[in-house]
């Protein structure tokens, strides 16, 4: 590797391969490795986000309900309901829905269905990355500098702990990863050539990436059109012109779907869950848009307030103790060498291809900083997977250009090393008890390597051993923490609802390791799920001064009567407590192919939904004709139940019961045509939005009490 990195650039071009041979081979003038350690690569990226997957069962049970209602109707699949009679949408648009969707309709429904494509979705990512820094880097580098520096790239992405939980559960970021990383491949390529159809293919992705997880995916887009407009090989008019086009169809590539829906009369389809007027556009601008950004987000079901699981907002909040651990270890080494970088290639014309690759990764890496940094609303820690391919970018691309900089920037290197083995110490020592011997490792390599690093730069010229030690041990330095967080994560479940990576670091919000947790206080949750259920230990304990915030159904007194296992680690049986009682051991069952793993897999709510096995029965007995088992106040609910009974059943306020998707006169029409026949209301178990109380009032004059369901009741309803 060591005498690739210092082969001269622009060697004679030879006869090119045929595809299929490039695609096993590589390229006529790469090196001999370089095509196998990608393939090499890829296969260990696979098998990290593969390995034990159907450990995480039905992961987010949110999701999974969707994707199993999807497989069984296809008005649902292209919603993206929660349930297949279509009433309510999850709070995302669906792409991710449909990936995943298809797969089991194609395969039937199984952790393995449904987790197999995110995890195969992250492998392509990876490899995308790799593609789209070896390209901006060959001119520069040569050959083989350019898949040094790509292989580099690509094993810092594989590598990032929170992007391998996200790779192994079923929340739309995978998806949404791969996008952005495809549209930064195709901007590049529009900067080197100046053409207008990989820019048109960089909006279509961006579009996607829209319709894959909303206005998140858009935070690169001001850096691709930013560094197309300055860099892009082509005269002003025509980067004005191209860019314009390129507007229009990020628009449509955007907005199609949007636009169907809102063509759709609001009785012929569901209702948009998260929104507070049924419709797309607001969940855009509110839950999914701004909200998430200055914390006005409650109206549509989301937590608002300023809650969040990723800690406070401020500059330091990818450093805390929740989120360090999961994106950090590699974020200073990203800043120091993209900036020095930048400012080696700084004399090169505004053409030049790695100066192009630097200014878009760098420009990505400030952007989701900054709004990931300071944003109000809800904010989870799996949010920062987006943050890892520019970090992985910058990483490799920077490294490898540092290692032929002249000498006045030799010094780069050794202060990267070291201060990224000073800050991997320090995330490891957060949790002292948890592979103590790692942190020792890293400081170790990264003690070596700056002394191989000064020696290689300033001593005599150093022999192949000595340059070859340098950059292993550099390499040890800094992946050897986010490596052991990473096969941490592979070798269990991740929590579903909030995936995270590692040893569980007992902070705030979401302070959480791969199993469960999350919540402060041995992972109590937000109060308002059923009998303070479904986030282990009930309640809303977990949250500062033991209230909830609001947003969640039940009010924000953190009361609750349900206990569930402590830190949701799965149990051997595939089963959930069925007593409601607290199990001391801090297990519980999340890896159950019938749904009962709970919330988010992370739990349960007790029995099914929080109806025990016998009213779960008694429903199923006496469904009949109508088109949905029974109406529950919550997504959480009725997903537990939809994934338990394989049956449709409604949420009336969406994810936390608090959207006004259900009101008297529709109650009434689906009891007038036979559609709905049982409703769980009372003691918060209604929908909270503003009809919920109109609506268990009606119910509670008008239908007939079958059974008490915890403070709550289930009903018999029966048309006037």
């Amino acid at each position: 590797m060591t005498a690739v990195l210092d082969a001269p650039a622009g060697a004679p071009s030879v006869k090119e391969r045929p595809l299929i041979a490039r695609v096993f081979l590589g390229r006529a003038d790469d090196p001999r490795w370089a095509r196998p350690l990608l393939w090499a690569l890829l296969v260990l990226t696979g098998a990290l986000y593969t390995w034990n997957l159907s450990a995480s069962g039905d992961a987010n049970t949110y999701y999974a309900a969707a994707v199993y209602s999807g497989a069984e109707s296809w008005k649902a699949w292209f919603f993206g309901a929660l349930d297949a009679g279509s009433f309510i949408t999850v709070d995302k648009p669906p792409f991710a829905l449909w990936v995943m969707g298809l797969s089991a309709r194609i395969f039937g429904y199984s952790s393995w269905s449904m987790l197999l494509p995110q995890a195969l979705m992250g492998v392509a990512a990876v490899g995308v990355l790799y593609s789209s820094v070896r390209r901006g880097l060959a001119e520069r580098l040569g050959a083989g500098g350019a898949a040094a520096a790509a292989s580099v790239a690509a094993l810092v992405l594989a590598l990032t702990p929170i992007t391998v939980a996200i790779n192994r559960d079923n929340n739309p970021d995978t998806l949404l990863v791969l996008l952005l990383v495809g549209a930064a491949w195709c901007c590049r390529r529009a900067i080197a050539n100046g053409r207008l159809l990989p820019l048109l293919g960089c909006a279509a992705l961006l579009g996607c990436a829209f319709n894959t997880k909303m206005l998140q995916g858009f935070l690169p887009l001001p850096a691709f059109a930013s560094a197309y407009l300055v860099l892009a090989d082509a005269s002003l008019f025509r980067r004005i012109r191209n860019l314009l086009l390129a507007g229009v169809a990020l628009i449509v590539a955007g907005g199609w779907w949007m636009g169907v829906v809102a063509l759709i009369p609001a009785d012929s389809r569901p209702y948009i869950g998260g929104s507070t007027d049924n419709t797309v556009w607001d969940l855009v601008i509110g839950y999914n848009g701004l909200g998430r950004i200055f914390g006005n987000e409650s109206g549509g079901g989301g937590m608002g307030g300023g809650a969040s699981f990723g800690g406070e907002a401020g500059a330091g909040r990818l450093f805390n103790d929740i989120i360090a651990g999961q994106i950090s270890w590699l974020l200073p080494a990203a800043v120091l060498l993209g900036v020095a970088a930048l400012a080696l290639v700084g004399r090169a014309g505004r053409t030049d291809p790695a100066r192009a690759l630097l200014v878009l990764w760098g420009g990505w890496l400030l952007l989701h900083y900054a709004v990931f940094s300071f944003a109000e609303g809800t904010f989870h820690p799996y949010y920062t997977t987006a943050v890892a391919p520019a970090v992985a970018a910058l990483v490799g691309a920077g490294g490898a250009l540092l290692w032929r900089a002249p000498r006045a920037l030799g010094w780069v290197l050794p202060l990267t090393v070291a201060v990224t083995g000073v800050w991997a110490f320090e995330v490891l020592h957060r949790t002292p008890d948890w592979q103590p011997w790692v942190a020792w490792v890293v400081a170790g390599a990264a003690f070596a390597a700056v002394l191989a690093l000064l020696i290689v730069a300033y001593g005599p010229r150093a022999g192949r051993v000595l340059t070859a030690c340098a950059l292993t041990t550099a390499l040890v330095a800094g992946l050897a923490g986010p490596a052991a967080y990473a096969v941490s994560t592979a070798s269990g479940p991740v929590n579903g609802t909030n995936p995270t990576a590692g040893p569980d670091t007992g902070a705030g919000f979401g302070g959480m390791g791969r199993g469960g947790g999350g919540f402060p206080g041995g992972g109590q949750g937000p109060s308002g799920t059923p009998d303070g259920q479904g986030f282990p230990g009930g309640g809303g304990q977990g949250f500062p001064g033991g209230q909830a915030p609001t947003g969640f159904p039940g009010g924000q007194d953190g009361s609750g009567t349900g206990q569930t296992d402590q830190d949701a680690q799965p149990g051997p049986t595939g089963e959930t407590d069925q007593t409601g009682e607290t199990d001391q051991t801090g297990q519980a069952d999340t890896s159950g192919q019938d749904g009962r793993g709970g919330f988010g897999g992370g739990g349960g709510f007790g029995g099914r939904g929080g109806l025990d096995d016998e009213t779960v029965a008694y429903l199923e007995e006496n469904q009949g004709s109508a088109k949905w088992l029974v109406a529950v106040s919550d997504a959480q609910t009725a997903a537990t139940l939809i994934l338990g009974t394989g049956r449709p059943v409604i949420s009336m306020g969406g994810f936390t019961g608090s959207d006004d998707a259900m009101t008297v006169e529709r109650l009434k029409a689906l009891v007038a045509d036979g559609s709905l026949r049982y409703i769980v209301v009372g003691g918060g178990r209604g929908p909270q939005g503003d009809g919920g109380g109109e609506v268990d009032t009606w119910v509670e004059e008008n239908a007939t009490v079958v059974d008490e369901v915890g403070d709550g009741s289930l009903y018999l309803l029966s048309a006037e």
